[in-house]
This record gives C-alpha cells, structure tokens and sequence, in this order.
C-alpha cells in the first residue's frame, strides 16, 4: 500500500468510517452532491459572506471562484445569479472538476464555466472578474505570490478579491501543531498554512488593498459549523459550571456577583482568555481586498 492516498482517495476513504461521519457532514464531503450544495446554500458561512459580497460589490455580476473543489461554493454563487467561472485542478467525479460537471448538468445552469486549472497558471484575459473568490484554497498554493498576483490580474480595478476561511499559523512550531492535529493530514498530505504577515504582504504585492482581517473569532464564515449563538454560549456555559463549583463550595454566598467575580478572576475566566485563538491549532483567516 502506498503511503499517501490522493484527495480522492482519501474523501472516499472517511465516507466509509463511522469516526468521520461529523466531519464528512459538515464539510460538505457527502456523496450527494446536491446535498451539499442545498446545505452550504442555508448556511451561516455563506449567508455572511453574501452580506459581504453585497457591501463590497454591490451591482457585481461576474465571478471567478478558485478552488471549488466538489463545486458547492460555484453552483452556490451561480444559484444566487452571478455568472460564474470556477479554476479547479482535480479532475475527479467525487471532490474535483467533475463533479462541478455533475452539478452544473443537474443545476441546468447555463452561467457557470469550468476550468481544470491551478491558480497560479490561469489562463484568462486580465481585469476579466467583478468578484474572485477563494474558500479554503490560498493555504494550499504551491507559490502564494504567484497564487495571489494570478487573482489579482484577473480582478477587475476596483474589484473585489475575497478568501474565505484560510489557514493561519505564527511560527514554525504552530505549524507543526496545526499539521499534528489536520484529521486528514495523515491520509493525503497536502495541508498547509501561511502567517498572516504573508497573506497580507502577498496581497499588497498584487495590487491589493486589504480592507478587512476578519479573524477566527470575529465571524461565523471562519469558525462554522460551529453557529453563532453556539460560540458566544460557549463563554456563559463556563462561568455557569463555574458558579456550581463555587455554590458547592461556599453555598448560597455564591450568589454575590462580588464574590463570582473574585472567582471568575481566580481561575483567569475572562472573554479575552476563553475566545483565544491561540489555543486553534490552524485557525482561520478570511480576507477582503480591494484591486488598486
């Protein structure tokens, strides 16, 4: 057996093994592919970035969409009206281009395009896009400036460069924990991750202006599946078990709002510590960027 599987491979591989089956599901990896578009459609993650679509390029018609992978963010798009082309290297019928094809067959959608390509090699007129779009794909260029300044040319002036949930990493031993912890990077190999100083500085490079660093903490786009409300629960779930502990240990003292709060600072129980993204190996990035 070989020692690496090839993404297709590996997709088909977590199908079949019951411990994946949360990950299979929320990351749009089912074999119905229809499926996975109608979810990602009605998710949190899309319905925000449309927002920012909207506030950005409002009267924007054309889109470039890298990295489609099994087409749901391309057919997604073009669903919502704009005329889409999608830039995807894997060719296959499970996680790549062909299943795009599928998509677009059972869509009937007569405004999207499917290009077999890397982002880095695109072979289409400049200033050709109101819109590029990347979810989950800049972290995996084998040439970041180039990824970018490929996106970049394409992007009409005044246009709107968008990555959507990119991997970060702060050092080399971040990094080294983020591959640790990838639950597929045992299986394919071909995670990987960049600081932000280099997303950014490959953007400026391009003829970029960054407009917003959304951060992982600072939108449901970077940390669904996990909803909003489940996010910002999290925090008050905490100080609630808290509370408990206290009430067992003081009883009904543990009422004053005093004395939770000189317990809550005993055991470093803030928002500032609890929403810390440095305890995400990998956590993710969204970027907005304006062509100069």
């Amino acid at each position: 057996m070989k020692d690496k599987m090839t993404w297709e491979e590996t997709i088909k591989f977590i199908r079949t093994q019951p411990e994946f089956k949360y990950l299979v599901d929320k990351a749009y990896f089912e074999e119905d592919l229809s499926l996975n578009v109608e979810r990602f459609k009605q998710s949190e993650e899309f319905t925000e970035t449309l927002k920012l679509l909207k506030q950005y390029q409002p009267n924007a018609k054309t889109v470039l969409d890298i990295g489609s992978g099994n087409g749901i963010s391309a057919v997604a798009l073009a669903l919502q009206g704009y005329d889409v082309v999608t830039i995807e290297p894997d060719s296959s019928d499970t996680i790549g281009a062909g299943a795009i094809r599928k998509l677009k067959e059972y869509y009937n959608l007569t405004n999207l395009e499917i290009y077999e390509a890397y982002a880095e090699e695109l072979q289409l007129p400049n200033e050709s896009f109101d819109i590029v779009y990347t979810r989950q794909c800049m972290h995996h260029a084998y040439d970041l400036d180039k990824f970018v300044a490929e996106s970049s040319r394409v992007t009409k002036k005044n246009g709107l460069f968008i990555t959507i949930r990119d991997h970060v990493i702060f050092n080399k031993k971040d990094k080294e924990w983020f591959l640790e912890n990838h639950p597929l990077q045992k299986f394919y190999g071909g995670e990987n991750a960049f600081h932000p100083i280099e997303y950014i500085k490959a953007m400026e490079n391009a003829g970029l202006r960054v407009e917003k660093e959304i951060k992982y903490f600072e939108s449901v786009i970077n940390f669904f599946p996990i909803s909003k409300e489940e996010i910002f629960n999290q925090f008050q779930v905490k100080k609630n078990k808290a509370i408990l502990r206290l009430k067992s240990k003081i009883g009904i003292l543990s009422k004053l709002s005093l004395l939770q709060n000189m317990y809550f600072k005993r055991l470093g129980l803030d928002k500032e510590t609890f929403y810390n993204e440095d305890k995400v190996p990998g956590r993710m990035y969204s970027y907005v960027a304006l062509k100069i």
